[in-house]
């Protein structure tokens, strides 16, 4: 029943044209809605990736002053008189 009403819709040429158009509407409309979720997730990565470069340039800054610090007390007390602090 229904292959004998899509061969009656297809046999005009009007509704072939019509079916054309309408399945190459459909498949752009799905080209875009998939790069629209490729962009999306495009940005979502490159916000990852900038707070990951945040955090990483915050752990260096930490690491090099750790790395500054007075090893001992002595050292402390000579920065101190030094007003190297």
């Amino acid at each position: 029943m229904i292959a004998i009403l899509l061969g009656a819709i297809a046999a005009s040429p009007w509704m072939r044209a019509a079916l054309r158009y309408g399945a190459i509407a459909l498949a752009v409309l799905l080209f875009l809605l998939s790069l629209r979720r490729f962009g999306e997730r495009a940005g979502r990565l490159t916000e990852r990736l900038e707070t990951t470069e945040k955090a990483y340039d915050v752990q260096r800054q930490m690491l090099e002053a750790a790395a500054r610090r007075p090893r001992d007390r002595d050292e402390l007390v000579d920065r101190l008189r030094d007003g190297g602090f």
